[in-house]
């Protein structure tokens, strides 16, 4: 389950099916029957999982209360148990997967962060269709390089001195993911400071912070596997697949312009 498609429900309590009571959206089982409560949610893994909705989380805690609740949940418990508890027990154990799939994850941890806090994904703009403003030099220097390099190689140059070629025009683009990688540990640790006495404008501008990052950091992926490829080809010599029709990475009209220089 993707972050952008988490249903999110604003909802305080939900029914026990069994004996009809009220019980708070953050239990699992009913507090007047102790049964199983169907899962009436809305997505918010951090809850679900009992922990507080922060970026940094204790892994091992993670890894004891997931392990707990697979147990509580787990379909066998349920053989002989009614129709509306072994739903309840599919649903939850489904939902607890996605749940501790995300929150292991940091990356997928910010993505469903900003997702339950009303921002949309980063993985929305991270295709390689649009080049972030701030990596425009680095893809315009890069598909200069490999547009040089794919002409060499189909000239027969040496294999050897290509993959070379290849490896210094990646370490730009490693420099940069690193980089990035400091800014989200950076903006991470901030949130979690921040979370329970700034502003809500501030947090705002802490989540669209992260939210631009994690947006280049994915582009760079790109970037790197675009890389991969392009060293895969020259070792076997073949033409390079899944490129565009102009061999450049990103919008060809932004990546054609070479950005007017900083100050």
């Amino acid at each position: 389950m993707s972050p952008d498609s988490i249903p999110i429900r604003p909802v305080d309590k939900v029914e026990c099916r069994t004996c009809g009571a009220g019980a708070p959206v953050d239990e699992h089982f009913c507090p007047n029957c102790s049964r199983i409560l169907a899962l009436g949610r809305h997505g918010d893994f951090f809850a679900f999982l009992g922990l507080p909705r922060q970026l940094t989380i204790d892994l091992q805690q993670l890894e004891r209360n997931f392990r707990d609740l697979s147990r509580k949940f787990h379909p066998d418990y349920y053989y002989n148990a009614s129709s509306q508890e072994r739903l309840a027990s599919l649903e939850r154990s489904s939902y607890l997967n996605d749940a501790y799939r995300a929150l292991k994850n940091p990356a997928a941890r910010i993505e469903h962060l900003l997702a339950i806090e009303g921002l949309p994904p980063a993985q929305s703009e991270g295709s390689t269709t649009k080049v972030p403003p701030a990596l425009l030099e680095e893809v315009f220097a890069l598909n200069e390089e490999l547009d040089d390099i794919r002409d060499a190689r189909e000239s027969g140059a040496d294999p050897a001195g290509l993959r070379q070629r290849l490896d210094a025009a990646r370490q730009p683009i490693d420099r940069k993911r690193d980089e990035h990688e400091a800014q989200l540990h950076e903006l991470s640790a901030k949130w979690d400071a921040e979370r329970d006495t700034a502003s809500n404008d501030q947090k705002r501008q802490t989540l669209q912070a992260l939210r631009t990052v994690l947006l280049e950091r994915n582009y760079i992926n790109n970037l790197l596997a675009t890389i991969e490829r392009e060293v895969a080809s020259v070792g076997a010599g073949l033409p390079t697949s899944g490129s565009s029709t102009t061999g450049q990475i990103g919008d060809p009209a932004a990546a054609s312009q070479k950005p007017e220089a900083r100050e």
